[in-house]
């Protein structure tokens, strides 16, 4: 009975294992099939938030402007320069320094950069007029009536399209929206806004003519992104970008016009991410954020700006004077210290002399943008 009875429960003993093994076979199995489950879920979760970006990224508007068409016996700007032109920067730019090229003729990128949007400035690049409509001191727009200035300005923008068809020229409103001033005015912030219904008139005429706006902010003593919220009604349109001069931010106790203002390129870098941001939220055509420079003070922590997938960046020389000083401050502002594009301003009264658009197409890199005063 003993040995029966040991028999009886080496067999049970055996069974019980037995099961345990084919349960925990089992348990393993569906616990494999879970993760597999899980991580085809995981996948295919993956792979439809991929198609949805991709899809919103297909669906992207176009940007709504038409370049100026270059005459058909346009030739390309290479084709008309002499081999020493093409090797080399102009020598007033170089200022006595080497004259190596630092990008190819033509190339409006500066040397490393890269630019991952579809906005305007990838192919193509602005001629703008520069002013206020209340002021004749301020630039050209406040010299003309709207009809006779666009008129004008598609003029000067065939003349670029026809230097270098290989780039051709979107014509440009630059608006000086916020107007530094002398008086604190009434929230001491140094700067009145220009009025809303006019704003409105010049972004109706860039609509109608296919052209872009170009809102400017002169500081005062307010901030960069506290400017960019003030015209986020604007900078809404498709068409409409950010321009900032940044010799008009003065500190509490200084006075614009008197005291050379400043801005870090911190505060650019907000108004870059805000607009940023703007663009994907509201899904609207690549931005451009261009930046006014004169002198070394008046913007500071250059290496703080980066362009962005839906945001193009400018740097703009924008002083005034004997015309192979300024090519030299272009090269020492924008072409060494540029972290996308460069931009150039010419004043039509101050400038000496005033330089043709192929004058200004030979400087190394080419200007992206480049804007009348």
């Amino acid at each position: 009975m003993k040995k029966f009875a040991f028999l009886f429960s080496g067999v049970v003993l055996i069974f019980f294992l037995f099961a345990c093994s084919e349960n925990t076979s089992t348990d393993d199995k569906n616990e494999g099939k879970n993760e597999d489950s899980q991580s085809e879920e995981g996948a295919s979760n993956k792979k439809d938030e991929n198609k949805e970006t991709e899809e919103k990224e297909e669906t992207k508007p176009p940007q709504p402007y038409e370049p100026i068409k270059p005459a058909e016996d346009a030739q390309p700007l290479k084709d008309k320069l002499s081999e020493e032109e093409i090797a080399k920067m102009p020598t007033a730019e170089a200022h006595g320094g080497d004259r190596t090229r630092m990008v190819p003729v033509g190339e409006t990128l500066v040397k490393g950069a890269e630019d991952q949007t579809d906005g305007p400035l990838k192919n193509h690049r602005l001629v703008a007029y520069y002013g206020h409509p209340n002021s004749t001191n301020m630039g050209i727009l406040g010299e003309m009536e709207p009809d006779k200035l666009m008129e004008k300005l598609k003029e000067q923008a065939q003349e670029y399209s026809d230097a270098d068809p290989s780039r051709p020229a979107i014509p440009t409103i630059e608006l000086i929206s916020t107007v530094a001033q002398r008086n604190p005015g009434p929230e001491g912030n140094y700067y009145h806004m220009t009025p809303p219904e006019q704003i409105d008139e010049y972004a109706k005429l860039a609509k109608e003519n296919n052209a872009l706006l170009m809102l400017d902010v002169q500081l005062g003593t307010d901030s960069v992104l506290n400017q960019v919220k003030l015209l986020e009604k604007w900078l809404k349109l498709p068409y409409v970008h950010l321009a900032i001069d940044t010799e008009f931010h003065v500190k509490e106790g200084e006075t614009p016009g008197i005291d050379l203002g400043q801005v870090n390129g911190a505060e650019v870098q907000e108004a870059v991410d805000y607009l940023t941001k703007m663009v994907e939220e509201n899904n609207l055509p690549d931005k451009i954020v261009l930046v006014h420079q004169f002198m070394d003070e008046a913007l500071t922590n250059k290496e703080a700006i980066q362009p962005t997938k839906n945001v193009e960046v400018t740097l703009n020389y924008d002083g005034w004077g004997d015309s192979s000083t300024k090519m030299s401050l272009y090269r020492k502002f924008v072409r060494n210290e540029s972290v996308q594009y460069g931009g150039f301003k010419i004043f039509y009264k101050k400038d000496e002399p005033v330089l043709s658009a192929e004058d200004v197409l030979k400087l190394d890199p080419n200007p992206a943008i480049i804007n009348y005063q």
